[in-house]
């Protein structure tokens, strides 16, 4: 059961990252496109609620999907399997949603 729910989430969580990475995507382009530098981005980002819940909502769906792909070649590469391995990847999962929300927060 746990592992029918774990393909679940790495599948739902990549139907949330797949709009979102065109949206990052086609923005930045938009923005490399009419010349805009880093601080010229960070001036139109600061403050911006709707951008802080786009790029949050971006980091939850990476640390829930990254960390269940991780998982699934360590068992499938490298035969680690149990606790260890679960854990591991858990650590891995909250490495990038502290490190991503840091970043977010930076921005917004």
């Amino acid at each position: 059961m746990k592992e029918a729910y774990l393909h679940m989430a790495q599948r739902l969580s990549a139907m949330v990252l797949a709009p979102l990475t065109l949206l990052h995507v086609g923005v930045t382009i938009h923005a490399i496109r009419d010349g805009l530098d880093a601080a010229e981005i960070l001036a139109r980002t600061q403050g911006s609620v709707v951008w802080g819940a786009v790029y949050g909502l971006f980091v939850v769906a990476v640390a829930v999907h990254a960390p269940l792909g991780l998982r699934a070649i360590l068992r499938e590469w490298a035969g680690w399997r149990g606790s260890g391995a679960d854990a591991a990847t858990t650590v891995f999962a909250l490495v990038l949603l502290v490190l991503g929300m840091r970043a977010v927060d930076a921005v917004v």
